[in-house]
């Protein structure tokens, strides 16, 4: 920006020159610049917004419908009756005595 200044300063000398005036223009440059000046306060943070409000909860659902009893088996069929068993056999028919003796002792008192 110094040197734009200054070269504006020349071309506007050399246009006035070039007019059919006999008056000269001085310009003279700007001097340096001053110091740079202090950092401004933070500003106040802003307010905080407030909260929404909560929805509604929503409605309890339809209980389900109790199943249909389901049916009642069938009934097992009844066993076989066994066969009868077979007849035995007759046994011999009981000899009479011979040389053998029974002694039946007497009870005990």
């Amino acid at each position: 920006m110094k040197y734009s200044m200054v070269f504006a300063a020349a071309v506007m000398a050399l246009a006035l020159s070039a007019c059919d005036r006999p008056t000269t223009t001085v310009v003279t440059p700007p001097g340096p610049a001053g110091a740079t000046g202090a950092t401004g306060a933070t500003g106040a943070t802003g307010a905080q917004a407030e909260k929404g409000a909560t929805g509604n909860t929503g409605a309890t659902g339809y209980t389900g419908a109790t199943g249909e009893t389901g049916n009642t088996g069938n009934t097992g069929a009844t066993g076989y009756t066994g066969a009868t068993g077979a007849e035995g056999v007759q046994g011999e028919r009981g000899k009479t005595g011979g040389d053998t003796v029974i002694i039946v002792p007497a009870p005990a008192r």
